[in-house]
């Protein structure tokens, strides 16, 4: 049974789950026989959009009303999210975010959408932020943020309950694909989704971070998730741009026409480098003809 109902408080905000499964006729993919379909998860919920939604909300439930804290660099999605999340359900939060604040100068617009959802603010060194996982040091962020009895979810929102949460996207595709494809950026979707897939069907991610350390995080995410590996999954890490929000003129090319032939926004940190990606496999030839692929959208462009 695929697992979809949210827990009780948030099924008040009406997710879209199953999100929808749309197929996406493109002449690029079909001349070498691969059938596409695009998961849209970008369409569970206005605010709380894709793998946010996935991720964070078996958090949320466990707040049960304590203040959340979470990690993010000045123009983080996943603050953003949690700072909506807050708002929507009731729940103080605060972001602990990347860098200095500047005297006086004003915050920029997505750090000016969480403060305007409620979410408080908290600015961190470099230094301090780089080692927000020491214990010792995350006690000296929480209290200096004034949360020292929070709940933290920690940065991209990839943890255990994450993870789990995950799980239903792979069990939604369950027959519909015989491969996933999804951007990654701290592996908990990844984790989760091949966790959720039947036997047969496999994963893909493609990381947008430079490093191939991810391998070892989904490994980690999964033991901690379910006590051990799980699913069929591998990584492609050729279509990182660059590095985390890097581009490059053709990367923004492709977004563009694939906006055009296909009606969809697409989403440049994640969702662009994953399509793209998709195509370079699909014309080496990486997929048999006859395969079926599921490109997860994860998110939207922001306003």
């Amino acid at each position: 049974m695929t697992r979809t109902d949210p827990a009780p408080g948030l099924a008040a905000l009406r997710p879209r789950l199953p999100s929808p499964l749309q197929e996406a006729v493109d002449g690029r993919f079909e001349r070498r026989g691969v059938r596409l379909l695009l998961k849209r998860d970008d369409l569970i919920h206005p605010e709380l959009v894709g793998n946010k939604w996935r991720k964070l909300t078996p958090n949320l439930a466990a707040a049960r009303g304590r203040t959340v804290v979470t990690f993010g660099g000045a123009y983080s999605n996943h603050l953003r999210a949690t700072a909506a999340a807050g708002r929507l359900l009731g729940l103080p939060t605060v972001g602990v975010v990347r860098g200095q604040e500047l005297a006086g100068r004003p915050l920029n617009p997505s750090l000016a959408r969480c403060a305007a959802d409620g979410m408080r603010l908290h600015f961190a060194e470099r230094s301090a932020y780089r080692r927000k996982t020491e214990p010792e040091v995350l006690a000296g962020l929480l209290r200096a943020a004034g949360a020292e009895d929070a709940l933290v979810v920690p940065e991209g929102g990839s943890n255990a309950a994450a993870v789990r949460g995950c799980q239903a996207l792979g069990e939604e595709l369950g027959g519909h694909a015989d491969v996933a494809v999804l951007a990654c950026g701290t592996g908990g979707t990844l984790a989760g989704l091949a966790a959720g897939l039947p036997p047969g069907q496999r994963a893909l991610g493609i990381p947008v971070l430079r490093g191939g350390f991810l391998a070892g995080d989904v490994r980690r995410l999964q033991e901690a998730a379910f006590g051990g590996p799980r699913g069929d999954w591998r990584l492609d890490e050729r279509f990182h741009g660059g590095g985390y929000a890097r581009t490059t003129s053709r990367l923004d090319a492709f977004a563009e026409d694939f906006e055009d032939r296909h009606g969809l926004a697409v989403e440049r940190v994640y969702v662009a480098k994953m399509l793209y990606g998709l195509l370079a496999l699909v014309e080496e030839d990486a997929f048999p003809r006859g395969t079926t692929v599921a490109a997860v959208i994860t998110g939207r462009p922001f306003p």
